[in-house]
């Protein structure tokens, strides 16, 4: 089991744009907040440096999270997380209270497993070609999978694997997913044939013989002219 990722916050008065920026600039935190559950919204500031080091974790945006406020607790998952759009600072972020029982929409990668013992590759040479790399399912805040696991070992050069075909974990389900929006998740297909660089025509034999009858005539022009002129030089010197 992946341990849970834990957020440490402070509660937060002060609220309004001015205020966040002090929150931002001057206590060096970022301004939060947790609402849902039919509970009151609570407003909270985080650690930047915490808040950063989580976010560098993919589970993060995916898993249910505990964000602590002194004795309290609470279960939540990320809404939305606002950034600065030229330097990337996080200016805000909206968490979702959650118990076991609530559904949620959630974004979940896919993992393709035994790709190297997939039959289509081992013995046809096949190539994976991956068209889906991460799926939203509905399901069970308590029961949000690390990834959605598409096992490819069987495969022959040919078959693929739908979204339909897809085993996910109990009480979860793709929402909207019918036979006219079914996609292609994997597929195993031949390799692309190499194009060769075209080859060039060899001459016609009749172009060769030209050719060289060309060439023929032309040595016997220039063997012609020569002894022409050893000849004049053989005059001149009698």
């Amino acid at each position: 089991m992946t341990e849970q990722i834990i957020l440490n916050a402070d509660p937060r008065e002060r609220t309004g744009s001015n205020k966040a920026r002090v929150i931002r600039k001057v206590d060096g935190m970022v301004p939060a907040i947790v609402y849902g559950d039919e509970k009151e919204t609570l407003n909270i500031k985080l650690k930047l440096n915490e808040l950063t080091k989580a976010s560098e974790n993919e589970l993060f945006y995916t898993q249910v999270l505990l964000i602590k406020t002194g004795d309290n607790e609470e279960k939540v998952v990320l809404k939305e997380l606002q950034r600065d759009p030229a330097k990337g600072k996080f200016l805000h972020a909206d968490f979702q209270r959650v118990s076991s029982k609530t559904k949620l929409k959630v974004v979940i990668p896919v993992s393709f497993i035994n790709e190297e013992d997939c039959i289509g590759v081992r013995e046809d040479g096949g190539v994976v070609t991956k068209t889906i790399r991460e799926i939203e399912i509905m399901c069970l805040a308590g029961n949000i999978p690390e990834s959605i696991d598409v096992d490819i070992e069987k495969l022959n050069l040919g078959d693929s694997i739908r979204l339909t075909e897809i085993s996910l974990p109990d009480g979860s389900e793709i929402p909207g997913l019918t036979e006219e929006t079914d996609q292609m998740v994997v597929s195993v297909n031949a390799p692309k044939a190499v194009e060769e660089d075209p080859i060039i025509e060899e001459l016609e034999e009749g172009d060769v013989a030209e050719g060289e009858a060309s060439t023929e005539e032309t040595a016997g022009e220039e063997s012609g002219s020569t002894e022409e002129n050893t000849e004049e030089d053989s005059n001149e010197e009698s």
